[in-house]
């Protein structure tokens, strides 16, 4: 492994892709440590610590762990990606239902840079919006002691000046846009992802704290057989995961293809046979991100008119939207994700367009007939294998859930090294490695994997 490893840093232009990403990367951390102006960051972590449990805080954790945001913190990258990856999603599903985006897609390289520059324009548009009601949250009413994270200095007559609202909103809508910009360079100049590594390095940033959470008795010398056990079974859904991502993400459902054979002259040209990789989990970690989102709005919105209208059936609701009902909220969970899986597959997946162009490419699935034959036979495969990507994102998203619940482990800690969290950094991981070994391939070297 090392010398695979001193192979990638021996060549010149894999180096300098390498050593740029991981200087970009520096740059996006650093931004988080950067306040907005005028807001009392102290005084905002301990309210926020103080709420920890809260709906709201657990909305803004969660938000924050897939978006590759700090929400939690004022920082000029408080919204980090998030506007972006909403712009982005917007846009690829209505390429599925709006014709004059569905035939841009279609052109090709123009296409797809008129539909990016459509997205950032989108970007700026949530970005203003987003920025402005989170700052109106932070706000809050200044003129109560508890009631604000800015400083009593700024306020004029009891408020604060409406110039200083649009400083903020610009200020993050800026980060924002600088980060869309870090990632684009990362595409283009660097190695991997670009939107990926940025979210992954902001999981990974938030792992070494949960670890001192969870090895503290042992450095304390405090350990009793609760907190082994603990660390034995965090370890072990650890490697679990790990394994099961590599294996479902590098899964591939083989299709038999063969292409026709030409006559010209005296030469026979194709013939070939080859294949059609599938992936098992074509869909990827969308639909966890999904299910999520569907689960803790409505829970929070549901607990916030029980506690308006003082009414039980609507807690009832909430409770089983959220974590407080296990077993309800694991089964709507389960259900949602099956749900996005063939959503999302259904959206990115058009088994007629790859039928026609196996057609035009004079490939053909033996034993079916190139158009709608083959068209309803790669459906069918593509049904079939959805079920098992989605089955495994089950898995991975509620067994972290399940052992918190059995293990009296905190689940947020649980989530970070067995659970959503560790699914999008090993899958990232994985993409960046195959990103590598094809440098490595096309220069006659072995890859990492090999």
């Amino acid at each position: 492994m090392w010398e695979k490893l001193r192979v990638v840093f021996t060549i010149p232009e894999l180096r300098q892709k390498i050593f740029l990403t991981l200087g970009l990367l520096a740059v996006y951390r650093i931004g988080f440590w950067i306040p907005l102006p005028i807001f009392d960051t102290t005084k905002m972590a301990n309210i926020l610590n103080s709420t920890a449990n809260e709906g709201l805080q657990k909305v803004l954790t969660q938000v924050a762990m897939f978006s590759g945001s700090q929400i939690s913190q004022a920082t000029i990258f408080g919204l980090g990606i998030m506007p972006y990856i909403s712009a982005s999603i917007i846009f690829q599903l209505l390429a599925s239902v709006w014709k004059p985006l569905e035939e841009l897609q279609k052109e090709g390289e123009s296409g797809r840079k008129k539909i990016n520059e459509y997205t950032r324009y989108a970007t700026v548009v949530l970005c203003l919006f987003q920025s402005w009601f989170y700052v109106r949250y932070l706000v809050g009413d200044p003129t109560q002691e508890n009631g604000s994270y800015v400083l009593k200095s700024m306020l004029v007559d009891g408020h604060l000046p409406f110039s200083w609202y649009m400083i903020t909103v610009l200020t993050m809508t800026c980060g924002t846009i600088f980060l869309m910009w870090l990632g684009e360079q990362i595409d283009e100049y660097g190695i991997g992802n670009g939107i990926s590594l940025l979210i992954m390095a902001n999981i990974l940033a938030r792992m070494p704290e949960a670890l001192r959470k969870l090895l503290g008795p042992l450095f304390s010398g405090t350990v009793a057989l609760d907190d082994a056990n603990q660390l034995i079974l965090l370890t072990g859904l650890f490697v679990v995961v790990v394994f099961g991502v590599v294996f479902i993400f590098k899964g591939q459902r083989r299709i038999p293809m063969q292409s026709a054979k030409h006559v010209r002259g005296r030469r026979v040209y194709g013939g070939n046979r080859q294949y059609l990789p599938l992936k098992v989990n074509q869909a990827g970690v969308m639909p966890i991100i999904f299910a999520s989102s569907l689960l803790l709005f409505p829970a929070l919105f549901f607990g916030w008119l029980a506690k308006t209208f003082e009414n039980s059936r609507l807690q009832s609701i909430s409770d089983a939207l959220s974590q407080n009902d296990a077993f309800t909220h694991n089964l709507l969970f389960v259900l949602l994700i099956y749900f996005f899986c063939y959503f999302w597959t259904a959206v990115t997946f058009n088994p007629k367009d790859m039928a026609e162009n196996l057609k035009s490419w004079g490939s053909f699935i033996p034993g079916y007939r190139p158009g709608r034959r083959t068209a309803d036979y790669l459906e069918k495969v593509m049904t079939r294998i959805t079920y098992v990507g989605a089955a495994f994102l089950a898995v991975v998203a509620v067994a972290p859930t399940i052992v918190a619940s059995f293990a009296h482990i905190d689940a947020t800690l649980a989530s970070f090294y067995g659970g959503t969290s560790l699914l999008i950094a090993v899958s990232v991981a994985v993409d960046l490695v195959q990103k590598i070994d094809s440098h490595l391939v096309m220069r006659n070297y072995k890859g990492l994997t090999e």
